[in-house]
């Protein structure tokens, strides 16, 4: 009897981790994330899914240099998705207990 009961109770421990998976995910979609460079002339705004949700250029940014401009948009970009990126990732680790478990976000 006691082999049911450990299954009964393993499969408790799976729906709860569910739950909590679900909650993170949606904390984590709802989160907002920012990247900048330049100084701040260059800032974009993601969720944290990593999604771009705004981007801004600060008014005194020399818009002359088109290279430049580029180059600081897709550095704002890079940080902005790091930090969705670690924060999808601490969030997935509170739940997960630290176990590394592919495909669960």
């Amino acid at each position: 009897m006691s082999g049911l009961g450990d299954m009964g109770n393993l499969l408790r421990q799976a729906q709860e981790m569910q739950r909590e998976m679900d909650k993170a995910r949606a904390e984590v979609s709802a989160a907002r994330v920012n990247g900048t460079a330049g100084g701040g002339a260059v800032s974009v705004e993601l969720d944290g899914d990593g999604m771009v949700l705004r981007v801004t250029i600060a008014p005194d940014a020399d818009l002359s240099d088109r290279s430049m401009l580029e180059d600081l948009m897709l550095a704002a970009l890079r940080d902005g998705i790091g930090r969705a990126t670690r924060l999808r990732e601490e969030r997935l680790s509170k739940v997960t207990g630290g176990l590394n478990l592919p495909g669960l976000f």
